[in-house]
């Protein structure tokens, strides 16, 4: 262990070039070409097995250690986000209106070094470790879904994943067992009304009225129809039914998000909803068209590999604090992982001690302490080789056994 966190401060340089080059070229979700070209050509050099175009534009490299053993997945998404970097940083996006706005550039070099770390102690390891570079986290469907289906997940036996979060300090592992995060849901509701002049309301049926009303009754669905015990949002982002000034809308389309941790109350807001709209359209004597659209299931971490985690996290250098946390409404597309495998997925700390003020993910100013890749480096490894220590010897004295 101290030989990997040796090398990899060794490569702490690279990791930074790595990541800022990244940054320069950001590409968006489903859209990703040169990025997954830079990736594999990374591993074809380290002398990795590498399969590309893995559920459409994903990359998986398998290093195969020189002593038998199980085998650990680590996960790093690679996409950007549809936003104009307003940053000064010299290394500031190259493409107009895309941008690296939730470190996923920093996760990407984080691997990759980590990679090529790990495949320098080949000859140690015990089992082999799977890199899953996974495209399109932030546009459901996602990135990830496809990639198990192509099998990115196959002979995997567990897998371990991390989130550089800019708003916790740097030096914290933070992890929670269970619940981690939310199912991430989308709808949109198009309100049918009859418009006409401003002058005459009699005449129509005023969708912006209608409209209005549905806002209100919807903060019914969470304070009235759902178990105050259980967690939930249902957020009405946009409104839109733009005429002139003296024009009564004809229609007028609502979207917004829903978010929850259980399936039963997911389904219950879901039908929940649908049912205030249908009412509130039908008291307005106006039709309605809902489009309800599931977004990636809640992150729910393993207990076992979870504590592991956080035992692992614990005893790195530079890991300051390893704190439980509570659980969160954002969505994370390694939700699908976990059903299919044991793992946990965790947040790294990366807002830098000097800053006054962190900006959040998905901001035009969002940045991260580029420290706190290597110490999501250390983290990943450790688990992985630790992991790998432990298992693996385990499944050789069983196949003594058997044999």
């Amino acid at each position: 262990m101290e030989k990997l966190f040796e090398k990899l401060a060794a490569h702490y340089e690279e990791m930074v070039e790595i990541r800022r080059y990244l940054h320069q070229h950001p590409e968006l979700s489903f859209q990703e070409v040169e990025t997954p070209k830079y990736i594999a050509e990374y591993h074809r050099k380290l002398g990795h097995e590498v399969r590309t175009e893995v559920g459409g534009r994903g990359i998986v490299a398998v290093l195969r250690g020189e002593k038998p053993g199980k085998t650990a997945a680590l996960r790093a998404d690679f996409d950007a986000l549809p936003i104009q970097e307003a940053t000064d940083v010299p290394y500031k996006s190259k493409v107009d209106g895309v941008m690296h706005a939730c470190g996923h550039d920093g996760h990407t070099a984080t691997l990759l070094v980590l990679a090529k770390v790990l495949s320098s102690m080949k000859s140690e390891l015990e089992g082999s470790i799977v890199f899953i570079h996974q495209h399109a986290e932030e546009l459901a469907p996602g990135g990830a879904i496809a990639m198990i289906e192509d099998g990115c997940l196959d002979g995997v036996d567990v897998i371990f994943g991390t989130h550089l979060w800019a708003t916790d300090p740097y030096g914290t592992i933070s992890y929670r067992a269970g619940h981690f995060m939310a199912a991430a849901d989308r709808f949109e509701i198009t309100v049918k009304g009859k418009g006409g002049h401003g002058a005459e309301p009699h005449l129509t049926k005023d969708a912006v009225v209608i409209g209005s009303q549905l806002v209100t009754n919807l903060q019914q669905v969470v304070s009235r129809r759902v178990n105050p015990l259980d967690s939930a949002v249902v957020t009405v982002a946009s409104f839109e039914a733009k005429n002139a000034f003296n024009v009564i809308a004809n229609s007028a389309v609502l979207t917004g998000t829903v978010r929850t941790f259980k399936e039963e109350v997911r389904d219950k807001v879901e039908a929940e909803i649908e049912r205030i709209v249908k009412g509130t359209c039908l008291a307005g004597d106006a039709d309605y068209h809902y489009d309800y659209k599931r977004g990636y299931p809640a992150v729910i971490n393993h207990k076992e590999e979870t504590n592991f985690l956080a035992e692992v996290a614990a005893c790195i250098p530079g890991v300051e604090n390893v704190p439980k946390r509570e659980p969160m409404m954002g969505g994370e597309d390694f939700a699908y992982y976990l059903q299919h495998v044991k793992g946990t997925f965790f947040f790294t700390g990366a807002k830098h001690t000097d800053w006054e003020e962190a900006y959040p993910h998905h901001h035009p100013k969002f940045n991260i302490d580029e420290r706190a890749m290597l110490l999501a480096a250390k983290t990943l490894g450790a688990a992985a080789l630790t992991f790998l220590r432990e298992k693996s010897y385990q499944y050789n004295e069983h196949k003594k056994a058997v044999d």
